[in-house]
């Protein structure tokens, strides 16, 4: 059986346009799979003839969902139109939450930032509104500063014992907040590690349905991970549960 230096993580692209399509992933995705979960990333493109779910499902430690300027399709989850502006992109909807759903009947951990979040919340079962942030966790443009963008923050409170409070030692910590939807309805199955106290708004989850992690944050902790141990904490996670599933697979 494969036994390799370092667990291979799969990373989901987006479907972007600069002049013609192409597939997108942002460095700051990747680079701190390497640093942090000691592992070695392997792009998934969002196209769904590229794609060969079961061979990639086999061939993966782990899986990131990232997150991306697109929203999840609301026909995903039975939701009403997004607003004017919101772009949609299915056939990353379709690779994401069918690859996802293989790995964790894999017993192979999969994570989610952002994006990430929604997709395992749909994948659940669960729905999302543009109503549950109501315009308090969005500031600034994509076509803007990114510093800005990323610089909006807010408090969320971590569940006592949770996964995310036991990693981080904290019980409260500032988060930053880059997304106009969010869940309206959790996932069966699912469980909350963290909400935003303000408005109640589910800003972390968590499942363990089939021996491995399944964890997601509605955050950002890519962008600031190298002056948060917080951030760096997520990545940590994600690399602990590589080597517990890269473990049992080869017991």
């Amino acid at each position: 059986m494969r036994s390799p230096a370092r667990p291979i993580v799969g990373v989901l692209c987006c479907n972007e346009a600069v002049g013609r399509p192409v597939q997108a992933v942002a460095t700051r995705f990747v680079a701190p799979l390497s640093r942090f979960s000691d592992a070695t990333v392997v792009l998934v493109p969002a196209v769904v003839d590229a794609v060969d779910i079961a061979a990639l499902a086999a061939m993966l430690d782990g899986l990131l969902l990232t997150g991306s300027r697109s929203n999840v399709a609301p026909q995903r989850y039975g939701g009403a139109p997004l607003p004017a502006g919101q772009d949609t992109d299915p056939e990353r909807d379709e690779v994401a939450l069918a690859l996802a759903g293989r790995m964790i009947e894999a017993g192979k951990p999969v994570f989610g930032i952002c994006r990430g979040l929604q997709e395992i919340n749909v994948l659940f079962g669960g729905t999302l509104s543009a109503d549950a942030c109501r315009d308090r966790h969005h500031r600034g443009s994509w076509d803007g500063c990114f510093d800005d963008l990323f610089g909006h923050r807010h408090d969320v409170e971590l569940n006592d014992g949770g996964l995310l409070s036991r990693a981080t030692g904290r019980r409260r910590m500032s988060v930053n907040s880059v997304h106009t939807q969010g869940i309206d309805r959790l996932g069966a199955g699912l469980s909350i590690e963290a909400v935003a106290p303000d408005d109640g708004l589910v800003e972390a989850i968590r499942a363990h349905p089939c021996g491995a992690d399944v964890l997601a944050v509605q955050w950002h902790p890519e962008w600031d991970v190298e002056r948060s141990a917080e951030s760096r904490a997520f990545f940590a996670l994600l690399g602990g549960s590589l080597r517990a599933s890269t473990s049992l697979a080869m017991r």
